[in-house]
């Protein structure tokens, strides 16, 4: 097992890494919408902070040499289910066409009370 903590993703809030490889396989904890310099929460709409969240999450996949398009699986944690369709158009647009497994939970509450957190299992391309 080995563990990632990258440079321009936000800091972890807590006692984790930004993402742990086992095998081909990376398990990235969850990105929220925030600031990697300032790391305060970004946007006000669900669009923004979506946006954000990508922005992060494809910080630390291109921080361990992949990219949204070694994604395979992802959970997308929402506030509220009726942030579906916004968080939906900017997720469909941050992945152009690859259509990693998904599953979507509302959540009553999350440590930074933002509206979204995405998480991801990406895989190393075998050699």
């Amino acid at each position: 097992m080995k563990t990632f903590v990258v440079e321009n993703a936000p800091a972890a809030i807590g006692p984790y890494s930004h993402a742990v490889r086992v095998g081909n396989l990376v398990f990235c904890s969850g990105q929220t919408p925030v600031d990697p310099v300032s790391m305060k929460l970004v946007g006000e709409t669900i669009e923004e902070q979506t946006a954000q969240v990508f922005a992060n999450m494809t910080a630390v996949l291109e921080g361990i040499g992949l990219t949204l398009q070694n994604v395979a699986k992802t959970t997308v944690f929402l506030k509220s289910m009726r942030d579906f369709q916004g968080m939906n158009g900017v997720y469909a647009a941050a992945f152009n066409g690859h259509k990693p497994a998904r599953s979507t939970i509302a959540v009553r509450e999350n440590p930074l009370d933002c509206m979204v957190e995405i998480e991801c299992i990406a895989e190393f391309p075998s050699v």
